[in-house]
């Protein structure tokens, strides 16, 4: 299936004023319900992601979850939660970021990555960057690296894909959206 920008953009609504006012959220919940989209979104990130050098994807909680699996399963790769505080059990490594919103904490499992291993962190949209520099930051303790950061959508004026890439991770999104888009 050929890849359609404009399709999988037109797809994505805009949702005003939500989670507060003055924000314009990016409801990807329409791709998921598009059998084509679906396939598109997939189909694009195993395309890029078949041929690369990385041992592990790396799914942020919550919407990084729809895709992660996935894309494990299709490239044979081990799937790493990285979850909101208190979501996961056993021994864990806990990052604090910050949020469009306020602070927020993510943890992962200790054990999850060893030394030498790379990770492809993938969710939904790459805002200020926050939880991908969060997820990141819990990869280099564990003794692993970054492979790239990959997302549906970028919101390139919030910085998020910046500040990753400033920190040399290299950055993937199939869409972006100026923050004026409507």
């Amino acid at each position: 299936m050929i890849f359609d920008e404009f399709a999988l953009k037109s797809l994505i609504r805009p949702v005003p004023d939500f989670p507060k006012p003055g924000v314009v959220f990016r409801d990807i919940t329409p791709l998921f319900q598009s059998p084509r989209a679906l396939r598109m979104m997939v189909d694009s990130f195993i395309q890029r992601y078949v041929e690369n050098e990385f041992t592990h994807i790396g799914a942020l909680d919550a919407r990084g979850f729809l895709l992660g699996p996935i894309l494990a399963y299709e490239l044979n790769k081990p799937l790493i939660l990285f979850r909101k505080k208190g979501k996961l059990p056993c021994d864990l490594l806990e990052e604090t970021y910050q949020t469009e919103y306020g602070d927020a904490v993510i943890e992962v499992q200790a054990d999850s990555l060893c030394e030498g291993d790379s990770v492809v962190l993938i969710d939904d949209l790459i805002a200020t960057g926050g939880t991908l520099l969060a997820a990141a930051n819990l990869t280099r303790r564990m003794g692993a690296r970054v492979h790239e950061a990959a997302a549906i959508v970028d919101l390139p004026e919030l910085g998020g894909s910046r500040r990753l890439q400033e920190i040399g991770i290299p950055v993937f999104t199939l869409t972006a959206f100026a923050l004026d888009d409507r």
